[in-house]
């Protein structure tokens, strides 16, 4: 019935190579997370009473379906967003509108084979959420609404990545939007608890909210009150939304496919029958004619001195209506600046580490908009068969390379001030570290430029990261769907572990002494993950030392900030943290630019030769 994308994508899955490691890896993340919890709570020096099992199996069971929320809304929407956008850049989009086969089968063949390997995943994990009822402190009932819950959220993203891919044309605007348009709608989730006792305080508006924000119900099912419900968990309330989200745009996708696809081909115009256009031209008039006929619409432009440079930054090389993204950019930072300020200036005072509810998530995305933003350079032209033409070319790797990447910095500075702007205003606020409340605005920027320094440099830093990483990972692998999830995912989990490892130090009352045999484990994890996605099937030695410190050097920024205490006179300089992470990173990006600068003939060569065979 979902025609034969489907039963393709059904068939082939379980072939690939990475379907059992995946699976494989998930219950390794799942087995780590819950000895480190053990450790943090409980600890094997003593034997755990009955109680001791139920709160931890609880505390296991909520950060599982919070972490697996997070990965699933984030991969659904971005999975369904790039098989789309992969068929439109290879141009076999259009094959299938000419095929026989239905615009639902179509749309939903994509859509649901797209979310196949995260069905996987998410059966994989629903066992282990059962078997944590042998703990105690959890009911049947909550592991059947949190499996709801994850299943229905992750297909509504889908459904949403899907349809703005089918919408937009580049692969950057597809990723970018999906992802801007998932904050977006979490932030107007938050906005109901805010305005809805406004506008009717007889509404019990936060039962209404957590019928849409996936957090909020998610709580719900973690801590349901103690007389139970009065009519309907908010679970299934969430689950029938999530489920007429599908819907609704599902059906916009089927009803706009073919009137959104194909856009931007060029109409040509046939000459009647019998009729030369260069019949009774001189010569000179028929050159003329010739050179005009073949040429570009619009006036003529002169290309820079660096031609990949010019077309990144001149031409329409991310498509058109780049400024949705800019806009929607805009819009979820004044939503997050407007919460970071009420944290600042709330009445019971401020929150501990008040810059990080501000500065923090916006980094996140700007790091996330610039990797994809540099990862689809390459993957957008490799798709569309132009990246084969530079092996006929005279330009240079240091032109190619350098105009790809000055391109994409150029292309997203609106994505990276933000943050840096945001940094300098906590610097004047001195919230970046412990300030003396009697000092003035330039005595607190003064008291807080050491870790305004540091900060910056960091932010740098890992935009830079970003930026280098998605070019390398896309030069080095002929997919380009697995070469975009390999470079978003590598940011994602980056900051995804690092936020888990504060947590559990948070949990912990500031210490790791009991739970450093997890954390081990942990950066184990991240760094044999991270020489797969920098190395592949291309050992360095270079690559490898970078793979090992970066996820160290994380960590140890990490320890610093939450066990140090900066500004107090247990803490290390400020700046002690910033060298350790930038000599890790600036290492790892070195370690990748070289080779595209010294062996770049014999990086595309080998490109070339992967697709021909």
């Amino acid at each position: 019935m979902l025609g034969p994308i489907f039963m393709r994508e059904l068939v082939t899955v379980p072939r690939k190579r990475g379907h059992f490691p995946t699976r494989a890896a998930l219950l390794g993340l799942l087995t780590i997370l819950g000895v480190t919890l053990w450790q943090a709570t409980i600890g094997f020096t003593k034997t755990a009473t009955l109680g001791e099992t139920a709160r931890f199996g609880l505390l296991l069971f909520q950060v599982v379906v919070y972490v697996e929320l997070l990965l699933l809304l984030f991969f659904a929407a971005l999975s369904a967003a790039s098989t789309v956008s992969q068929e439109k850049d290879r141009r076999t989009f259009l094959l299938l509108l000419l095929t026989e086969m239905r615009d639902y089968e179509i749309v939903l063949g994509k859509l649901l084979g797209s979310l196949l390997p995260l069905t996987a995943m998410l059966l994989t994990s629903v066992p282990v959420l059962a078997m944590l009822l042998l703990l105690g402190g959890i009911d049947p009932s909550q592991v059947i609404q949190a499996a709801l819950v994850l299943a229905t959220a992750a297909y509504a993203a889908g459904s949403l990545g899907g349809l703005i891919a089918l919408w937009r044309d580049r692969t950057y605007q597809a990723l970018a939007l999906s992802v801007l348009c998932l904050v977006l709608y979490i932030c107007f989730a938050l906005a109901i608890g805010q305005v809805g006792p406004l506008l009717s305080p007889d509404v019990n508006w936060p039962v209404v909210q957590a019928w849409f924000d996936p957090f909020i119900v998610m709580q719900s099912v973690l801590e349901p009150p103690a007389a139970g419900w009065p009519v309907l968990p908010p679970a299934y309330g969430f689950s029938l939304v999530m489920l007429s989200y599908f819907v609704v745009l599902n059906v916009v996708g089927v009803w706009k496919l073919r009137k959104w696809n194909p856009s931007g081909e060029p109409i040509m115009q046939r000459e009647g029958p019998g009729v030369d256009p260069e019949a009774n031209l001189s010569a000179d008039e028929l050159k003329q004619f010739r050179a005009k006929a073949h040429a570009a619409p619009g006036t003529v432009r002169a290309v820079g001195k660096n031609p990949i440079l010019w077309r990144e930054t001149q031409t329409l090389a991310y498509g058109r209506r780049p400024l949705l993204v800019k806009l929607a950019y805009g819009i979820v930072l004044a939503l997050v600046a407007y919460f970071a300020y009420g944290e600042l200036t709330q009445p019971g005072g401020r929150a501990a580490y008040a810059a990080a509810y501000g500065l923090v998530p916006v980094v996140v995305l700007s790091m996330l908009l610039i990797a994809a933003q540099a990862v689809t350079s390459i993957t957008s032209e490799r798709d569309g068969g132009a990246l084969d033409i530079l092996l006929v070319t005279d330009i240079s790797p240091y032109e190619f390379v350098f105009g790809k990447l000055l391109g994409v910095l150029q292309n997203t500075w609106q994505f990276i001030v933000p943050p840096l702007a945001m940094a300098v205003y906590y610097a004047l606020v001195g919230v970046l570290t412990k300030t003396p409340s009697d000092l003035g605005v330039m005595e607190r920027f003064v008291y807080n430029l050491a870790p305004l320094v540091a900060t910056i440099g960091a932010i740098l830093v890992l935009f830079a990261f970003a930026v280098v990483l998605g070019l390398h990972v896309a030069l080095l692998l002929t997919n380009s769907r697995l070469a975009i999830v390999n470079t978003l995912g590598t940011v994602f989990f980056l900051c995804v572990g690092t936020l888990i490892c504060i947590y559990t130090i948070v949990i912990n009352g500031g210490s790791f002494a009991n739970q450093w045999l997890s954390f081990i484990a942990f950066l184990v994890l991240g760094i044999g993950g991270l020489i797969w996605v920098l190395s592949a099937d291309r050992p360095s030695t270079a690559l490898t030392i970078g793979s090992v410190a970066c996820p160290l050097a994380m960590f140890y920024c990490v320890t610093n900030i939450l066990i140090a205490k900066p500004g107090t006179d247990e803490s290390a300089d400020p700046l002690v943290p910033f060298l350790t992470l930038a000599a890790a990173f600036c290492w790892t990006i070195t370690a990748m630019l070289v080779p595209l600068l010294s062996e770049f003939d014999v990086a595309l060569g080998r490109t070339t030769a992967a697709n021909e065979e």
